[in-house]
């Protein structure tokens, strides 16, 4: 981790008091939580903290461009330069190696050796996630949805140490509004903060560590020493891991940022009761998913030219944000699995909206009525219409179970390939599901473990919210001991060394 955990709980209860001590003074206070930012996100490696300065330096002077240009085309060049620069700067660090790798094996299959230059790049942490938010900013600015901040402001929005290195992907116009209003330390919802961080740790710390440990590192480590059933447990058990180890950053996030007076965005919505692939992507990271949209997807053309282009801009978009996640063939394929997933998702969709379309016309016919079929004004048409009421919503019910076994298996193989360190070691996993044998690294606590995170998902957030409030009735001192003690708990059930987050590597 950046932090160790003691020295995160040392380093956040310093900033919760000095930054409260100064909320009255706002220039003071953006100067300590901007130096605070900086000196967490250079405990990993100091040399970094230039990279964050020299990106909020440059997306700065050019919102300012982009929202002084005196004509539109100089605004066009001064987006287009800012989106050139931090995709060049990503690129560099994240996807040079991969690029040259490529290339050479491409000279290698054609029987051509070239042994081109291959430098040693050390990948900053989180350098997609304030990269994004940095050209958001400058593109929002351009599209007058903000008007550009004070360098200081996007300085304290670009580092903010809460959501800097794996997000959610907070966007100014919601981040910026927060940091201009007051804030008061004693309208801090402590209730949800202490729920927030406490779950997130147990995700992490106990759920996917123990996952990691029991059976998925095993398992895409050496998949051809497991059988079928270990396999299967293995692919299962990730899908869970990674849930739990990047919502609970996400949860952990958004509650150290509610202590500090501000309000993220959710960042996952119980994810595996998603009744489609598109209903997936709009409960998992949901801040990348409206990212994707509102900056890609839509620039690329969205909805508009027909059902084709469509089409093609949704894949595109998927398989973009598949390579987004990391420099290597494995996210480039699992990108376009989705994408393709999509498609065709969409393109069933449609023909059953004209069936049902073309069924409506025809019920509605006259002449049906005509031929003696009863209508809803008669007694029999009532019970008739009563019958097909209660098959309609049997068919919807049973609809949404397929739809949801369906829709997580599809997710769960597409993790395989997100998790697996090549496309042979995936094709290896996926093909040891055929494999008998014993399953000695299946135990019930295993099951168990992933069958309760999975019926948690059902839990509904209404009932979620109503412990919450009567958490809140506690007083602040019960609260304290009762979070102390979860901490206790977290540690006890917790393995040793706990690793680093799954999506600090983006």
């Amino acid at each position: 981790m950046l932090f160790p955990t003691f020295t995160f709980a040392v380093f956040l209860i310093v900033v919760l008091t000095v930054g409260w001590a100064l909320y009255q003074q706002p220039l003071r206070w953006k100067l300590f939580m901007l130096a605070a930012s900086y000196v967490f996100y250079g405990w990993w490696d100091w040399r970094f903290v230039g990279l964050i300065m020299a990106s909020t330096v440059v997306n700065q002077a050019l919102a300012t461009a982009a929202a002084r240009a005196p004509n539109p085309r100089a605004a066009r060049i001064a987006v287009g330069a800012a989106v050139a620069a931090n995709l060049g700067v990503l690129g560099f660090f994240k996807y040079y190696g991969f690029f040259v790798d490529s290339v050479s094996d491409l000279f290698e299959t054609v029987g051509m050796g070239a042994n081109l230059p291959l430098l040693r790049i050390i990948l900053p942490v989180g350098i997609s996630f304030f990269t994004f938010q940095a050209m958001s900013y400058v593109i929002d600015v351009h599209r007058r949805v903000i008007p550009p901040a004070s360098a200081l402001d996007f300085a304290v929005y670009l580092a903010f140490f809460p959501q800097l290195v794996a997000g959610p992907i907070v966007r100014a116009s919601e981040f910026l509004p927060q940091l201009a209003a007051r804030r008061d330390p004693y309208d801090v919802d402590l209730t949800r903060a202490a729920v927030l961080i406490g779950s997130g740790l147990f995700k992490k710390v106990v759920i996917s560590s123990y996952l990691a440990e029991a059976i998925v590192d095993d398992v895409f480590a050496l998949p051809d020493q497991h059988s079928a059933l270990e396999v299967l447990v293995g692919i299962y058990g990730y899908a869970i891991q990674i849930y739990a180890d990047f919502s609970g950053y996400s949860d952990i996030a958004i509650g150290v940022a509610l202590l500090l007076g501000f309000r993220f965005p959710e960042n996952f919505d119980r994810p595996y009761i998603a009744t489609s692939i598109q209903d997936f992507w709009r409960r998992w990271h949901m801040s990348l998913s409206r990212w994707l949209r509102d900056y890609l997807y839509i620039s690329l053309g969205g909805n508009r030219g027909g059902p084709a282009r469509r089409d093609r801009n949704l894949f595109l978009t998927m398989l973009l944000g598949g390579l987004w996640h990391g420099a290597a063939w494995t996210f480039v394929f699992w990108g376009a699995y989705h994408g393709i997933g999509l498609l065709v998702e969409r393109r069933v969709l449609d023909r059953l909206v004209l069936r049902r379309a073309a069924a409506d016309t025809g019920a509605d016919d006259p002449r049906t009525a005509a031929a003696g079929e009863p209508t809803p004004t008669d007694g029999g048409g009532r019970a008739a219409v009563r019958r097909t009421a209660v098959a309609e919503r049997r068919s919807e019910r049973n609809r949404r179970i397929v739809g949801r076994l369906v829709t997580f298996h599809f997710v769960c193989v597409g993790w395989v390939f997100f998790r697996a360190d090549s496309m042979g070691t995936a094709f290896d996993v996926l093909g040891r599901l055929v494999a008998f044998g014993a399953a000695p690294a299946v135990t019930w606590v295993l099951v168990l473990t992933i069958a309760a995170a999975l019926v948690a998902q059902y839990v509904p957030r209404v009932g979620l919210a109503n412990v919450q409030s009567d958490l809140s009735r506690l007083p602040v001192g019960v609260l304290a001991i009762g979070f102390g003690v979860w901490l206790v708990v977290i540690d006890l059930l917790g393995p040793e060394g706990v690793a680093p987050f799954i999506y600090f590597q983006f």
